[in-house]
């Protein structure tokens, strides 16, 4: 691997390790809700989580990433701006959103200083001006795209975290340990492949998840009394 692979590659690690603090793994994506109602067991996880990659963030957040990558190669952040508001749009949740657009924030505010590129902290100041939503996803393609890591990667890299993160609320919240969760994160492997290449065939217009038991668990969430997780 040359030394542009191993500059991306490295980038790639960085940002979906979770020591990184966007506040991604702050999150539950909608999997207390879930464990609330009961409607998820140890055996059902994985295919929660198929369903989750298939035909929410794959479609959603993957897509709007690799577009926001796209634009920002193109020197177009218009474009990453009306991508970023499609995505904030389709997101039915009050949770779901405040959720996407804090962890955006976050990332994209920590990732000016750790970066130093220019692009990522000129999108920073969209966010921070309201002239833009700054979810997570879009936040993520901006930055892969300003640190050269190319669309694929991206994309796969982001999917990847997604599952860390699922992976690492479901041990939160006993419905694994940690061999099972490490075996469920592999399982997911192909699951994520097809979803990235799926998510890099779209257009704008495309993006969207449907998902709609996990919107209702996330809204159940939201009015519960108590919760471990920001969504």
């Amino acid at each position: 691997m040359g030394a542009v692979g191993i500059g991306a590659l490295l980038v790639s690690l960085q940002l979906t390790d979770s020591a990184f603090p966007s506040g991604f793994y702050t999150l539950s994506h909608s999997l207390e809700g879930y464990a609330h109602a009961s409607a998820i067991t140890p055996d059902t996880l994985p295919l929660l989580l198929e369903d989750l990659l298939l035909h929410g963030v794959g479609p959603a957040d993957a897509t709007a990433l690799a577009l926001a990558h796209r634009a920002t190669k193109a020197g177009d952040p218009e474009a990453v701006v009306r991508i970023d508001e499609h995505l904030f749009a389709t997101k039915l949740g009050q949770e779901m959103r405040r959720a996407a657009t804090r962890t955006g924030r976050q990332l994209l505010d920590l990732a000016t200083e750790v970066f130093d590129d220019p692009r990522i902290g000129e999108y920073f100041a969209r966010v921070v001006a309201r002239a833009a939503p700054g979810t997570q996803a879009v936040a993520a393609g901006v930055i892969y795209a300003a640190t050269d890591v190319p669309a694929r990667q991206a994309v796969v890299s982001d999917l990847f975290a997604f599952c860390a993160s699922f992976a690492g609320a479901a041990l939160r919240l006993r419905l694994t340990d940690h061999r099972r969760a490490q075996t469920l994160l592999r399982s997911a492997a192909p699951v994520i492949e097809m979803a990235a290449e799926a998510a890099l065939r779209r257009e704008l217009p495309d993006v969207g998840a449907t998902v709609f038991t996990s919107d209702v668990m996330s809204g159940r969430h939201e009015r519960a009394d108590a919760r471990l997780f920001a969504s």
